[in-house]
């Protein structure tokens, strides 16, 4: 019989005391517990490799070494395969509307992240490069026959277009999955978290990533490219974003629909499949607009 993962947490070394692990919601990649020992909290991260995804668990955990070093996420306190205890920050895990309202604090934190996560890294790291990452989505779906089958011509061209919108750019080491609850105030300052997804790919797409997963509106996508660049943005790079955010977006969708098929974790992919998808469409029709 194979062991639950609140015995194999039970089960390890490292605790002084006897400890009764508390499931943590909100994790659609991981399983999630925290965890009380000798007086301080931990949160444990289960998960094994998803090569579908790109989440290789050797390369989260070179990032979220590299993360501690540069001081944007928690320590990490003990890292094994498959599972990682990182210490458990107390505090304000943002929702859309915090994100929107503490925009300096959270784009100097990313900017930070892309400056210094890069100069801490060691060894092996993976590469997230956006289109990549979209291409290998839609062959998996066409493989798989999804139910969308239909659509991936249509998302393959949108993905050549943007691709070509987006032109060069920059390169570090970036999150790529800035979701408003991988942001937490401790009251004295902001951490970011979770870094499943990292690997070298253009700032820009981690910039589409916050607007898009934020409901940024014009003006906030504007102050979000003042803050991170340090000055007034043109028009040519305000095409730009809107081109990354809408891959963002229809990286978030293509990500639901792979995970339907293939994700073990309870959770509703294709009611956020529909969502990501309506979001896309919209921000795909700003695009046009702005072409035009």
């Amino acid at each position: 019989m194979s062991q639950s993962p609140a015995d194999r947490i039970r089960a390890l070394p490292l605790w002084r005391t006897k400890v009764e692990p508390r499931p943590l919601g909100g994790g659609i990649t991981n399983t999630n517990f925290v965890v009380e020992d000798a007086g301080a909290t931990y949160v444990v991260r289960l998960g094994d490799d998803i090569p579908l995804h790109n989440v290789m668990r050797f390369n989260e955990l070179a990032a979220a070494r590299a993360a501690e070093a540069a001081g944007i996420s928690p320590a990490l306190r003990h890292a094994e395969p498959g599972l990682l205890i990182i210490d458990f920050i107390e505090g304000r895990t943002y929702g859309e509307a915090d994100v929107r309202a503490n925009l300096p604090r959270v784009v100097e934190l990313v900017r930070r992240a892309h400056v210094e996560v890069t100069r801490e890294l060691r060894g092996p790291a993976l590469a997230f490069w956006t289109f990549h990452v979209l291409r290998a989505y839609l062959h998996t779906l066409r493989d798989g026959g999804h139910r969308l089958a239909d659509d991936l011509p249509g998302f393959a061209a949108l993905a050549e277009r943007v691709e070509a919108r987006v032109g060069p750019s920059e390169v570090a080491f970036t999150h790529n999955d800035l979701l408003p609850a991988n942001f937490i105030d401790d009251g004295a300052r902001l951490w970011l978290i979770d870094w499943d997804y990292g690997g070298f790919n253009m700032p820009l797409f981690d910039l589409g990533g916050l607007a898009s997963n934020n409901g940024f509106d014009a003006a906030q996508r504007d102050e979000m490219l003042g803050l991170y660049y340090g000055r007034a943005p043109d028009d040519a790079l305000r095409v730009r974003l809107q081109a990354m955010l809408v891959a963002s977006l229809l990286r978030e969708s293509l990500w639901s629909m792979v995970s339907e098929q293939h994700s073990t974790i309870d959770f509703d992919y294709c009611a956020y499949t529909a969502e990501n998808l309506a979001r896309l469409a919209r921000a795909a029709a700003e695009l046009d607009a702005m072409e035009r």
